[in-house]
């Protein structure tokens, strides 16, 4: 019975991931302030979800600031990836695959947002039904964000809507694993803290400048902080 559970509640990311990226699409016209929610976004799920998450995946397992030097090293990680990228940018001229390696890292983390569904609900129905919330709640966020790391560096609409195929089924592919591979909380704890690593890099260093620049105005940043402010409200709800 659990496992039918877990495979809908994945459906149910699958919807809101797509939903998200959609939404994103539709919205091309208004895509600096979309950029501007969006970072926000990013760097809210890695402050007030990823972060928590792996603190509390790692207690009595590993110190915090071991965890806070691992997502120290996923920020600098994608730094080194991204510059190697760069390297081969045209002048005046945006970068796909620059996209592609941002989109590709948020659909690894919704493969462990699917994982730690299942993980879950196998320790309790009442823990599962949290976590349920908060993935299905932040996956509309995850689908926005897809599709605005690809078409920020100049990916076409295919090109967008396949990886968003490819971040909406993730959850569901995770939740699948899980039924299937047992996994160590300190484990989970180290890719939670390493993906943190990676959307502060995507927010603050690609999203949050490209969408001031695109539209410099107050609008821009309080789109921004409304991003925020939704992740912070998405994740406060199910403590």
């Amino acid at each position: 019975m659990n496992a039918l559970l877990i495979l809908a509640i994945a459906l149910g990311a699958f919807a809101a991931t797509m939903t998200g990226g959609l939404f994103a699409l539709r919205l091309k016209k208004l895509l600096p302030l979309v950029l501007g929610f969006s970072a926000g976004a990013v760097i809210g799920v890695a402050f007030f979800d990823l972060a928590p998450e792996a603190l509390e995946a790692g207690k009595g397992l590993y110190e915090p600031r071991a965890l806070l030097a691992v997502s120290a090293l996923g920020f600098f990680l994608y730094a080194v990836l991204d510059r190697m990228v760069a390297r081969h940018d045209c002048e005046g001229q945006l970068n796909p695959a620059r996209g592609l390696i941002g989109a590709a890292s948020f659909s690894a983390h919704s493969v462990l947002d699917g994982f730690a569904l299942g993980v879950a609900f196998q320790t309790s129905r009442e823990i599962g039904l949290v976590v349920a919330v908060a993935v299905v709640a932040h996956d509309f966020a995850d689908g926005l964000n897809t599709v605005n790391v690809v078409m920020r560096n100049g990916g076409s609409r295919s090109f967008a809507l396949r990886w968003l195929a490819v971040d909406a089924i993730a959850p569901v592919l995770g939740a699948s694993l899980s039924l299937l591979i047992p996994t160590s909380a300190g484990v989970l704890s180290l890719l939670l803290a390493l993906f943190c690593g990676f959307f502060l890099h995507i927010g603050a260093s690609e999203l949050l400048p490209e969408s001031h620049r695109a539209y410099p105005r107050p609008a821009t940043t309080i789109a921004t902080l409304l991003g925020a402010a939704f992740l912070y409200v998405v994740t406060a709800l199910v403590q």
